[in-house]
C-alpha cells in the first residue's frame, strides 16, 4: 500500500489481509499452543489461570522473535519496491518514509496519552471478544470456526478503530518489526524519532488486563451454576468413554 502509494490497496484491503492472515495463523497454529500470537493474549490467558506465569515470558520472546523473523521476510519479498519508492533512503518520517510497512507510527494530531488510551480500548475489546467466541458457557461459536470469528473480530476493531495509530493492538506485532528496521537499515530513529515506540507495548498489556477484568465481571461471573456443573459432568463422561 505505502510502495504503490495506495494504487494497489487501501486501509480496507490492508485489514483484511491482516484479518485472514490471522485467522490462517489460528488455524495453523491452534492445536499446538492455543494460537498465542499476542503477547495480550498470552497476559488474558494467564490471568484466567489457562496459561502457567512461567510460561509469558517464553511465550512472549517467541511472539517478537517470530514478528521479526516475518518483517525480514516482507522485507524480503518488497525489496525492489522499497528501494525504488524511497529512492534509496530508508527514513521513518516524511513523503517517502517506508518504515511505516513494519511497525505502527502515530498520525500527527496524535497525543501520548490519546495514543495510549486508543491502545487500551482497542486491545481490551479484542480480548472480550475473544474470550467471548472461546467461552463455552456463553453463545459459543461452532466448533472449526473460532478463528474465522477472531478474524471478523480483529477486521472490526481494524477498520473502525485504525486512524489513530494503525492499530497494532499486539506488542509483539510492533516491537519485533520495528527491531527489524532498526538493524535492516532505518537507524535508531525508529526508536528516538518520537517517544511513541513504547506505547504500542505497554498499551496493550493494560488493556489486556482491562479486558479480561470487564468479562470476568460482567459475564463470567454471572454464568449459571448448574449450567457449569452440567458441563463439567459432560466433559467428565466424555473423558471416561476415552
Amino acid at each position: 500500500m505505502v510502495t504503490s502509494a495506495g494504487t494497489k490497496g487501501n486501509v480496507v484491503t490492508s485489514s483484511l489481509a491482516g484479518a485472514l492472515a490471522v485467522m490462517v495463523a489460528v488455524y495453523t497454529a491452534g492445536g499446538v499452543s492455543g494460537a498465542h500470537l499476542n503477547p495480550a493474549f498470552s497476559l488474558a490467558m494467564a490471568l484466567v489461570g489457562q496459561l502457567p506465569w512461567w510460561k509469558f515470558p517464553i511465550f512472549v520472546a517467541v511472539q517478537i522473535f517470530g514478528s521479526f523473523i516475518a518483517a525480514a521476510a516482507v522485507y524480503a519479498l518488497y525489496y525492489d519496491a522499497i528501494w525504488s519508492y524511497s529512492n534509496g533512503t530508508l527514513t521513518t518520517s516524511g513523503p517517502r518514509e517506508t518504515a511505516s510497512i513494519f511497525a505502527t507510527y502515530p498520525a500527527e494530531y496524535l497525543s501520548l496519552p490519546n495514543g495510549f488510551l486508543d491502545q487500551v480500548l482497542g486491545t481490551a475489546v479484542l480480548i472480550m471478544g475473544i474470550l467471548a467466541i472461546t467461552d463455552t458457557r456463553n453463545h459459543a461459536v461452532p466448533r472449526g470456526l473460532e478463528p474465522v470469528a477472531v478474524a471478523l473480530l480483529v477486521l472490526a476493531i481494524e477498520v473502525s478503530m485504525g486512524s489513530n495509530c494503525g492499530c497494532p493492538i499486539n506488542p509483539a506485532r510492533d516491537f519485533g518489526p520495528r527491531l527489524f528496521t532498526l538493524l535492516a537499515g532505518w537507524g535508531a530513529e525508529v526508536f528516538r524519532g518520537s517517544a511513541w515506540w513504547w506505547v504500542p507495548v505497554v498499551a496493550p498489556l493494560v488493556g489486556a488486563a482491562l479486558g479480561t477484568a470487564l468479562y470476568q465481571l460482567f459475564v463470567a461471573f454471572h454464568h449459571p451454576e448448574e449450567k457449569e456443573e452440567e458441563e463439567d459432568g459432560g466433559r467428565a463422561r466424555r473423558q471416561t468413554k476415552h
